[in-house]
């Protein structure tokens, strides 16, 4: 119990950032893509990598905040040589993907770190609860919109590996402390992912999804062992992002003080995808604010794993879930 309170504490007040732009070097000639990456944390990431020479892909639904994400970008760092171009994905309905990952491969072949940034936390009053397909909302942003860009994105990532050091290229997940807080048992129920059976809270429901990110990223980290790359999940912190812009005045003001700047969150995912003390070994681990490996909740850890002579683990269970329901838009 103690132990569990202490991972809750030090994710919520972590120790100070262990790589930033101050570690980072020149990164001309490598290629990002940053999904959701015009606002709060993404647009941070952003920032810290196109101020390095690269070229950054700003994926997401909205062009308009898109290209007034780059112009602003540009603004602040007009010494650059990097490039940023804005890519059109919308992670709720999978019939637009493959469109988006075409368009990326229409322009480059190398793709260095893939940042699966994008997700949603609360709703805005009325608005649906069920993507285009039907699935529980959270579950398709969250899961399976990144799980299917990431395979139509593979064998380019997978290419870029074969000619680069040995750990450089990255898949990385978004994860969350609510997987601690408010994950069902085990992460998630695999006989209510639709919420027909049983319709749970939406904190629950969102909490579920980091579990499946944590699920997906640990899968593909097996799956991926002998290509190079390496997959991590991370919490990038408790954050003041636009994720809260539809809690209720009470949450917001309750929830303030543990609540940190966006470049934190950017420090995070940039351990986790640029970091040279990541190695091959820690793909599929976990990694806690602001850059730090760290364990979840014993009971989802141990989902990660065969259990009893399973042949499956419930994180591959999950795996193979997402790639029958997006196989058909694949």
């Amino acid at each position: 119990m103690f132990k569990r309170i202490g991972n809750i504490l030090t994710q919520g007040f972590p120790p100070k950032p262990t790589f930033t732009e101050n570690h980072l070097g020149d990164l001309s000639d490598k290629v990002f893509i940053v999904t959701g990456g015009y606002s709060g944390v993404g647009y941070q990431l952003s920032k810290l990598l196109y101020a390095k020479n690269a070229v950054v892909y700003i994926a997401g639904r909205r062009e308009d905040a898109g290209q007034d994400a780059i112009k602003s970008i540009k603004g602040a760092h007009p010494d650059s040589k990097g490039r940023l171009e804005f890519l059109l994905l919308d992670l709720a309905d999978l019939s637009t993907i493959k469109a988006g990952a075409n368009a990326f491969l229409e322009k480059e072949t190398r793709l260095d770190v893939l940042f699966n940034n994008a997700g949603i936390m609360r709703l805005p009053k009325k608005a649906p609860t069920r993507s285009k397909q039907d699935h529980e909302i959270m579950m398709a942003v969250n899961c399976l919109g990144p799980y299917l860009f990431t395979k139509l994105l593979h064998p380019v990532i997978e290419s870029t590996a074969k000619s680069s050091p040995a750990g450089s290229v990255r898949v990385i997940w978004l994860g969350s402390l609510m997987i601690q807080l408010m994950a069902p048992k085990g992460g998630m129920d695999l006989d209510n992912l639709d919420y027909k059976k049983k319709w749970l809270d939406e904190y629950t429901r969102y909490s579920a999804s980091k579990a499946g990110n944590l699920f997906i990223g640990s899968e593909w980290a097996r799956r991926d062992a002998d290509n190079g790359i390496v997959h991590l999940t991370v919490n990038p912190g408790n954050l003041k992002t636009p994720l809260q812009r539809d809690v209720s005045a009470l949450e917001y003001y309750s929830m303030a003080p543990a609540l940190h700047d966006p470049i934190y969150g950017a420090y995070s995912e940039l351990f986790a995808g640029l970091s040279p003390d990541v190695k091959p070994e820690h793909s599929g681990q976990y990694v806690m604010p602001w850059g730090r490996f760290g364990p979840t909740r014993p009971d989802v850890d141990k989902s990660l794993s065969p259990q009893d002579g399973e042949d499956m683990s419930k994180a591959g269970k999950f795996f193979e879930y997402c790639d029958n329901q997006t196989k058909s838009f694949a």
